[in-house]
This record gives C-alpha cells, structure tokens and sequence, in this order.
C-alpha cells in the first residue's frame, strides 16, 4: 500500500515526510478538515474513513500560546494525481507504507502512524479505527460527532 506524504519547508521543521494536515475552521468537522487539507495540499481527492489516533502537546511556539491536539484520519483516495502546493512543502509523493514506517527521514509521528496502518491492513481496522456516528444533541435540530471503537456485531 502506499500513502501520501510530503516534506515541510526546513524553516518550519526538519527536512522529513510527513502527512498532509493543517487547521480546522470554526465550525469544520475533523472529516471535512482532513478531506480539504490534503486537496489544498497536494491535489488528492480523498474520503474520510476513521479517526486514527490523537496527539497532544503543551506550550509549542506555533500553538498561539494554547496546547495543540493533532488528530490523525486514515483516508481514502478517490484520484492519485498530486498537484502539489508549493507553499505548502517541498515534494509531495506516494510512499510505500512499509518504507515509512522504516525511514529515518521522517518524524517519530508519522513513523508510528505508518507502523499503525501497516497494522490495521495486516489484521483489519477495526481494532484500530474510531468511527464517527452523527448523534442528536440535546438541543433540538443540533447535532454532534461521536467518535469511538465500533461496537461488536450483536
């Protein structure tokens, strides 16, 4: 299986492969961010499957002065053709996941997120994957993402 990755500009961190990601707007759902991220990144249309795993880090320079939560989506390409954004990174291609999960050129993130899927195909997602279910919310006519393991077949 191969995935995306690009390389950030060395000002901004190593010169290393890592994942498309960026910012939510107010209001944009973790599916909706990940799907445009790496369009506006790298020219891929993709759809959301899961929510991969989450990071958190404290008092990070670029963090706006609050602490930072990353989330990981495990994704779907529906095309393979990159248009990459140069103001975004410096090279974007398909990698070989095991290859990934092996380099030393990227960051111990990606390397644990690449070992993660490499997982999920070698014994299925379900073990690993946090779906998203639509749920209404207390208030009428609003609604909520619940994000979680599925739950077993009854």
């Amino acid at each position: 299986m191969h995935v995306l990755n690009m390389t950030f500009f060395p000002s901004q961190t190593k010169n290393a492969w890592k994942f498309p990601g960026g910012l939510s707007d107010l209001g944009e759902n973790i599916d909706e961010t990940a799907v445009w991220e790496v369009f506006e990144e790298t020219g891929v249309r993709s759809q959301f499957r899961s929510l991969l795993s989450i990071r958190q880090q404290h008092k990070l320079p670029g963090a706006f002065g609050m602490s930072d939560m990353y989330l990981i989506c495990r994704l779907s390409p529906l095309s393979h053709h990159i248009n990459l954004c140069t103001q975004e990174c410096l090279r974007c291609e398909w990698l070989d996941l095991s290859e990934l999960a092996e380099t030393s050129e990227t960051t111990p993130i990606t390397s644990r997120i690449a070992t993660l899927l490499l997982y999920g195909l070698d014994n299925g997602f379900h073990d690993i994957d946090l779906t998203m279910k639509q749920l209404p919310a207390v208030y009428p006519g609003s609604f909520y993402q619940l994000y979680h393991r599925r739950l077993p077949e009854v």
